[in-house]
């Protein structure tokens, strides 16, 4: 296969090629971890680069932004009507005592799943609402996470269980407009005035590749 490899996304090609692999020789539905804006970006750029085309990126819901990939066998007819994607992503249910409504943000949550020792490519978007948070992963999560989740003591008395993707909450996905003025359209000074800091400080940012446009 043609290849888009270097230094920082030769592993996560290799797997993905695997992947790949595996679903053709085995004739059976493949699935990743949980990607990013940016693994995301890589991924479809050397999928289209290999014109493979016999995949599905899904989060569990239109608006999600980890998304697993899905590879399937190319004779599968109508593949998106016969997926029950409650096979390859479950959802961990939080819900809060009434007392606590309100008090946990996303970190805390993505916190407490670190604190497990769990990797962030088995979590998928976590989801938070006043009363708790619905958290998407891999299945082979869900049996490790039923059990130690409720040992927190942040969550001690709250009710934890697995549901279908069909009754996660619906969320409003919220974006932020900033408008800017600048002298140039040099990436460093664009960066400068978002990050409200020097040019010097927004070169070394862009030096360190902490600068994504259009998560790449």
């Amino acid at each position: 296969m043609n290849s888009l490899k270097n230094d920082k996304n030769s592993l996560l090609i290799s797997k993905i090629e695997d992947k790949i692999k595996f679903c053709k020789v085995r004739n059976k539905i493949q699935y990743s971890d949980f990607l990013s804006l940016t693994e995301q970006k890589q991924v479809e750029k050397f999928l289209k680069l290999n014109k493979i085309n016999n995949y599905i990126l899904t989060g569990g819901f239109e608006e999600a932004e980890r998304k697993i990939i899905l590879f399937y066998p190319e004779k599968l007819q109508n593949i998106k009507e016969l997926i029950d994607l409650n096979e390859f992503i479950n959802v961990i249910r939080i819900t809060l005592p009434s007392d606590m409504n309100g008090k946990y943000l996303h970190r805390n949550y993505l916190g407490a799943l670190m604190k497990l020792g769990i990797e962030r490519s088995k979590i998928g978007d976590i989801i938070v609402y006043d009363s708790g948070a619905d958290i998407l992963v891999l299945p082979e999560m869900t049996k490790f996470l039923l059990t130690n989740l409720q040992l927190l003591t942040r969550f001690n008395k709250s009710k934890i269980e697995c549901i279908k993707i069909t009754n996660l909450r619906k969320i409003e996905v919220k974006k932020e407009i900033i408008k800017i003025t600048i002298s140039s359209m040099r990436l460093d000074n664009i960066v400068s005035e978002l990050a409200k800091c020097s040019r010097s400080k927004a070169c070394q940012i862009l030096e360190e590749e902490r600068v994504l446009i259009n998560y790449e």
